[in-house]
């Protein structure tokens, strides 16, 4: 179902082309830009919506297989009221009237908050897919310029929600959403490297993800209490902390150190959740 880091493992000792990468089924995508956005005047939910809400449902695409078409509406419109609702039952339950759908279909979903939670980080992960593979954004740039600029396009996927993110992030850090969390952010620094034309087979693969979960997950922290327009000091700060961390001529020594160090001095109760996450 997905390129995933399951496959990768599987595949260790061999060498892939491109004809064998396996993509993530076609979603329904949001029609956001990643350039200009500021905390005074960021994009609302409402103007993200996935394209299938206004479109025809013939045109549909699908989501994971898991996900029943009624679940799927329910999830997409959920996600115009998490900014005034929050990532919440109360969020779906308007989702459904919204889309005519009854609210007792949010009791279909057995982690409802943390569903709508892995709905939205799915769907963020088949959009950046989609930038990737279009090719235009990465053609011209150097190693460590791909890694920081496809972190800071993730991100950007979530400043629409950045109010309501520290309960997102509460939501992932439960121990029945662990295991799913730590799933979908290895799939989305696996992708990452993947795209910077990552080929390593040995423990420097382990290493490396390692590093990037770490700088990921403090960045994501980090962007919570950056109030500069437009988040220019998060960007600042992944741009360096991918200099610090991302020297590929680094003995495996340092690549370690490097690690640990991305993710020290994290004072936040979420910090043994971005450890384990960054170990994910």
């Amino acid at each position: 179902m997905y390129r995933s880091v399951l496959k990768r493992l599987l595949l260790i000792n061999t060498k892939t082309s491109n004809a064998n990468r396996r993509f993530l089924p076609q979603i329904t995508t949001f029609s956001t830009k990643t350039s200009s956005f500021s905390h005074q005047n960021h994009p609302s939910p409402q103007s993200i919506l996935p394209q299938t809400l206004t479109s025809n449902n013939n045109n549909q695409r699908k989501y994971k297989s898991d996900y029943q078409e009624d679940q799927v509406r329910v999830l997409q419109a959920s996600l115009r009221h998490v900014v005034k609702l929050g990532w919440s039952e109360a969020a779906m339950i308007s989702g459904a009237r919204k889309v005519g759908v009854s609210p007792s279909v949010v009791g279909s979903f057995p982690r409802k908050e943390a569903a709508l939670v892995e709905f939205f980080m799915d769907d963020c992960l088949q959009r950046l897919i989609d930038r990737i593979d279009s090719g235009e954004e990465l053609k011209d740039l150097i190693y460590s310029e791909r890694v920081a600029k496809l972190v800071q396009i993730r991100l950007e996927m979530q400043v629409p929600f950045i109010s309501k993110w520290s309960q997102a992030l509460s939501i992932q850090a439960q121990p029945m959403n662990v295991p799913m969390s730590f799933k979908q952010r290895a799939m989305l620094v696996d992708e990452i490297w993947h795209a910077c034309g990552d080929n390593a087979s040995n423990i420097d693969w382990y290493l490396k993800r390692t590093v990037l979960g770490g700088l990921y997950s403090t960045t994501e922290i980090y962007m919570l209490t950056d109030n500069s327009p437009g988040f220019h000091d998060t960007w600042e700060f992944v741009r360096n902390r991918v200099k610090d961390a991302f020297d590929l001529g680094k003995t495996v020594q340092e690549a370690t150190y490097l690690a640990e160090a991305v993710g020290a001095g994290l004072g936040s109760s979420l910090a043994g959740f971005v450890k384990g996450v960054s170990r994910g």
